[in-house]
């Protein structure tokens, strides 16, 4: 059948017209779309908190505003007890557990692999265990891995749905981190590893975003946090130079409008270094962001 120039063109602007229109209704429905109301819930990794032993840290955590802690994967399955007793009396909560497995999930060696999930499955345990948000993992670092992008999402995917079961049968979450470019080759955007999450759809594959790593990679804050959307659920804060927030011109109003927009309900943690006396910074730093999110 052949086809005129006239009917080509005709067609093309009913097609630009019915286009239009589905793009004129995704807006009016994400317009109309009530996210909840969006929370700040500051948390801070542990080592970052002076003091002796867990509760004298969590006690200064409660004095300084704190919402929440997050501990480190390595050892955990040890520490239950610990961290239970400790988390029993105060107001504090767990947020994620920062990795702590061995090998690489994307590593080229399948031995690696199977390291990799054996010793997530532990880390999953504990942390169902203590109510965590999830497991932040990255699915390889620089000189981890011989693969290529096509080779490495494979193995990627491949692997997921296992582990993400097992996660969300221990009560927790699979929190894949997109890192700087000078860290990893693969999944530096947000974006990114929401479509990776996409994909291996299931509702434990989920995202965590680091403000620090974020500065380097994303045009947007606010453009990146949007994208993630509902696959996020963790956040780390850090500065330009991976100090405390408010140690240097790092702003973030923009990053915490798209957490209002998507109505983000999970924890946002510190993972970083301190210019001068912790017990004085740590305490300003949670009043500056508290401050930034009202400006957001």
């Amino acid at each position: 059948m052949e086809v005129s120039r006239r009917e080509v063109i005709k067609l093309g602007a009913f097609g630009a017209a019915a286009i239009s229109a589905g793009i004129a209704t995704d807006v009016a429905e994400a317009a109309n779309k009530k996210e909840p109301r969006a929370v700040l819930k500051i948390s801070s990794q542990e080592g970052i908190i002076p003091g002796k032993d867990l509760p004298e840290k969590l006690a200064k955590m409660e004095k300084w505003d704190f919402d929440g802690i997050e501990v480190g994967g390595r050892g955990l399955e040890n520490r239950v007890p610990e961290i239970q007793a400790a988390l029993k009396n105060s107001k504090i909560k767990l947020s994620a557990i920062c990795a702590g497995f061995q090998g690489a999930l994307m590593s080229d060696q399948e031995s690696e692999r199977k390291k990799c999930v054996e010793s997530m499955k532990v880390i999953l345990t504990a942390a169902g265990e203590l109510g965590s948000t999830g497991l932040i993992f990255v699915p390889a670092f620089n000189g981890q891995t011989k693969l290529n992008h096509i080779e490495g999402r494979k193995i990627l995917l491949d692997q997921l749905p296992e582990l993400c079961e097992f996660a969300q049968k221990a009560g927790t979450r699979m929190l894949l981190e997109p890192l700087n470019r000078h860290e990893t080759w693969y999944v530096r955007q947000l974006a990114d590893a929401a479509a990776i999450c996409r994909d291996a759809n299931h509702p434990a594959a989920c995202v965590m975003g680091d403000f620090y790593h974020m500065y380097i990679e994303e045009p947007s804050d606010m453009g990146a946090f949007i994208s993630a959307g509902k696959y996020i659920h963790h956040v780390h804060l850090a500065s330009i130079k991976r100090n405390l927030p408010g140690q240097d011109e790092r702003n973030y109003t923009d990053g915490f409008k798209g957490l209002k927009m998507i109505g983000y309900q999970d924890f946002c943690s510190f993972e970083c270094g301190c210019i001068g006396d912790r017990e004085v910074e740590i305490p300003k730093s949670v009043k500056f962001l508290r401050e930034q999110w009202k400006k957001a």
